[in-house]
C-alpha cells in the first residue's frame, strides 16, 4: 500500500528549484553554443570585449553570459571575470571535436523543439504531438524544410551523436558475411561507415530522402569507401531497395506504432534470405531507474509524436512486421536489437 511523501526538507527545495530553472541554463548554453565561446577562448580570444567584437554582441550582455558561463562550470577566471579559460566541460561545444555536442545545444533548445516543449501540458492531455499547434507543421521534419539553419544544426547534432555511437555499435554488431548494408534514415551514414571501416568486404550505403544523399556520398568519398558505397534516394513509408541487412538508428522512436509497422514491414519484405534488420536506439529501463530514454520519451511526446520503448514494446513492433527479436547487446548508452524474420 502507498504512503503519503515524506514531509519536503530544505534539499528537495533545492533540487526543485533546479529542476523548475533547468531551461534558464538550457538557453545560456545555447548562447555559449551560437557565440562560440569554446572556440574563442581556446584561440586566446578571452575578454568579453574580444568576445563581443568577434562576434557582433553586447559588451555587458557578454560579461554577464561568460560570468553566468563560469557558475556553470564552463569557464574559470584567476582575475575577477577580466580573462576567461574554458573547462573542459565548455570543450565539448568546441566546432573541432569530432563528437562535438554544439549543434545538439543550438538545435535542441531553437524555437522547433523549444515552442512544442513550451506547450508540453496539452501533448499530455491530448497524447498528441504539438508540432503543429506550435509552427503549424505536420512533422517536426517539414518545419526543418522551410527553416534550413535549424536543419543544419540538427543534422550536425545527429551526425554527432551518431560518430560518438558508431564506434561502440561497430564493436558489437557483426557484419561478417553480409553482402550489402543499408543505413535506412541514416544522413551521411555514420553508422554503416564505421561497420565498413571494420569489415573491408562489406558493401554499404544509406537510403534516405535524396537531398540528404550528397553529404553521405561525401563522406564516404572522405573515409576512402566510395568504391563499396551506394545511396539510394527514396521514402521507408513507401518502400526500401533490397539489402542483407538494415540499419535503423534511432528512427523508429520518432514515430507511432502504426508508423513503425509500417516501416518495418518495408524491411522485412525487401530483406534478403537470410538478413537481418537492426534496430538500435534507447531501451527504457524499469520505472524508477534515472537515464536519458525516459526523458527522450517526453521529447517524443511533445515534438515528434513518437515514443522509446522497452523490450516487450519493440516485441510487439516486430511481431506486427513479420520479425522477431534475436539479440540484444548494449552499445554505449543504446541497445543494439537484432531481428530476424519471424
Amino acid at each position: 500500500m502507498s504512503t503519503g511523501p515524506a514531509p519536503a526538507g530544505p534539499q528537495d527545495y533545492d533540487r526543485m528549484t533546479g529542476m523548475v530553472t533547468g531551461f534558464w541554463v538550457t538557453q545560456t548554453v545555447r548562447a555559449a553554443a551560437i557565440y562560440n565561446l569554446a572556440d574563442h577562448l581556446a584561440a586566446g580570444t578571452d575578454t568579453a570585449e574580444s568576445v563581443a567584437a568577434a562576434e557582433g554582441t553586447d559588451v555587458d550582455a557578454t560579461r554577464r553570459l561568460m560570468r553566468t558561463c563560469a557558475s556553470l562550470g564552463l569557464m574559470t577566471s584567476e582575475d575577477g571575470g577580466v580573462h576567461y579559460s574554458a573547462t573542459s566541460l565548455l570543450g565539448t561545444l568546441a566546432k573541432d571535436d569530432p563528437n562535438s555536442l554544439r549543434g545538439f545545444a543550438i538545435s535542441q533548445s531553437a524555437p522547433g523543439h523549444w515552442l512544442p516543449w513550451g506547450l508540453f501540458p496539452e501533448a499530455v492531455r491530448s497524447g498528441e504531438r504539438q508540432i503543429r499547434a506550435a509552427h503549424g507543421d505536420e512533422t517536426i521534419f517539414d518545419y526543418f524544410s522551410q527553416h534550413l539553419d535549424e536543419a543544419t544544426s540538427f543534422t550536425e547534432s545527429m551526425g554527432n551523436l551518431s560518430r560518438a555511437a558508431a564506434r561502440d555499435i561497430a564493436g558489437v554488431l557483426d557484419t561478417k558475411g553480409v553482402g550489402l548494408a543499408l543505413d535506412i534514415g541514416g544522413a551521411d551514414g555514420e553508422v554503416v561507415r564505421a561497420l565498413m571501416k571494420i569489415n573491408p568486404e562489406l558493401r554499404g550505403g544509406v537510403f534516405d530522402l535524396p537531398h540528404v544523399l550528397p553529404d553521405a556520398e561525401a563522406a564516404a568519398k572522405a573515409d576512402g569507401l566510395g568504391q563499396r558505397f551506394t545511396t539510394v534516394g527514396g521514402n521507408y513509408f513507401q518502400t526500401v531497395s533490397p539489402a542483407d541487412m538494415y540499419i535503423l538508428k534511432y528512427i523508429l522512436h520518432h514515430w507511432d506504432d502504426n508508423d513503425c509497422v509500417r516501416i518495418l514491414k518495408n524491411c522485412r519484405a525487401s530483406l534478403q534470405e537470410g538478413g537481418r534488420v537492426v534496430v538500435i536506439e534507447l531501451l527504457v529501463p524499469e520505472i524508477g531507474i534515472p537515464g536519458l530514454a525516459p526523458l527522450m520519451d517526453m521529447n517524443t511526446l511533445g515534438v515528434t509524436g513518437g515514443r522509446e520503448r522497452d523490450r516487450a514494446e519493440f516485441d510487439v513492433l516486430f511481431a506486427a512486421a513479420g520479425l522477431r527479436r534475436t539479440k540484444v547487446t548494449k552499445a554505449g548508452t543504446c541497445a543494439v536489437i537484432e531481428t530476424a524474420p519471424a
